[in-house]
């Protein structure tokens, strides 16, 4: 890893808040989400700092970063050496973020960051994460809304740890908590699952989710599925258990089926019709066999992604620019 230069002389103020900002292929909003955030931002009085992370893009996202303008935060550019995903951006954010404070926003700006000043209030407050909860989801289908809702009752029913519902990336984390999150060695990361693994104290506010300003949603079907397994083999072996108690009913209402047919032809002497029912038997027993041997190897593939210890993420290039005076800032955007 880029070790990053000191501090420079006189500059004794530590940040109070690190903004980390994942980045792929968004020059289209990439404009309108530095100035509405560092606005919010130069309103504060504490020190602030902006991480974005540019993760693989390919139109230019982490050069366009590089020259946005400067204002009295600090900026602090990150580009991975290639496209790891969103789950890797995150973390090496968070890796890199300097501040007592560090919030997550989506580039996209469905997240509002004028909810900044309100989510840094309640971490004075004492609260360790401030977890920002989707009252409403403008802009998505209703299909959307009611799989995203569905899909959180089925992870907290199979999961041994409550994870907020509909509670995405946007939250605030306390020093505490980020560095419990970086000295976690595990791999296969499923960041909404390790934000809320720490505990400590807790606080959901809820907003009015936007609708995405610019481009496209980078997150298909497809992936959001893979996420969703992700979510649920990382913190519960629930399926397993679950797999074994389907396979022991199959075999149960196997052996009990047999005997009734073996005791009905004893007793009343009729003929086994034996090619539907054992048709029946034969598929439900490999369809229970199937999903139990997908499920192991979901588990297994896990394990074998582990024992590799390979790093999330590499990061093949950091700039950081010094921040500005508010007022030198506000000339410069003139």
């Amino acid at each position: 890893m880029l070790k990053l230069k000191a501090l420079p002389k006189g500059e004794i103020t530590p940040i109070t808040l690190s903004v980390i900002v994942p980045l792929y292929n968004e020059t289209e909003v990439l404009p309108s989400l530095h100035s509405r955030l560092t606005m919010v931002l130069d309103s504060l009085p504490e020190r602030c700092e902006i991480v974005y992370v540019d993760d693989g893009s390919v139109d230019g996202s982490h050069q366009m970063a590089q020259a946005l303008p400067a204002s009295s935060s600090e900026h602090l550019c990150l580009s991975l050496s290639r496209n790891f995903g969103k789950e890797a951006a995150m973390s090496a954010g968070l890796s890199y973020a300097r501040g007592q404070s560090v919030i997550l926003l989506d580039a996209d700006l469905q997240d509002p960051p004028e909810l900044i000043p309100e989510m840094l209030a309640k971490w004075r407050e004492g609260y360790d994460v401030v977890n920002m909860q989707r009252r409403r989801r403008l802009g998505e289908s209703w299909f959307k809304r009611t799989s995203a809702a569905a899909y959180y009752r089925i992870l907290n029913w199979l999961s041994e740890m409550p994870i907020p519902e509909n509670v995405g990336d946007f939250r605030l984390l306390s020093r505490q908590v980020v560095d419990q999150i970086n000295a976690l060695p595990e791999r296969n990361r499923y960041m909404k699952g390790l934000f809320a693994w720490p505990g400590f104290r807790q606080i959901t506010l809820q907003f009015d989710r936007d609708p995405r300003q610019a481009g496209d949603t980078k997150w298909n079907y497809t992936k959001l599925i893979g996420l969703a397994m992700d979510g649920i083999t990382a913190f519960s072996i629930r399926p397993l258990r679950l797999a074994t108690w389907a396979g022991l009913t199959v075999a149960t209402s196997a052996f009990l089926y047999g005997a009734w047919v073996v005791a009905k032809t004893l007793i009343w002497g009729e003929s086994v019709a034996g090619y539907p029912s054992l048709m029946v038997a034969i598929l439900a027993l490999g369809g229970v066999q199937l999903l139990a041997m997908g499920l192991l190897g979901e588990y297994l593939g896990r394990v074998y992604i582990e024992a590799k210890a390979r790093p999330n993420y590499l990061v093949g290039e950091v700039t950081e620019h010094p921040r500005q005076s508010i007022r030198a800032a506000q000339e410069a955007q003139q």
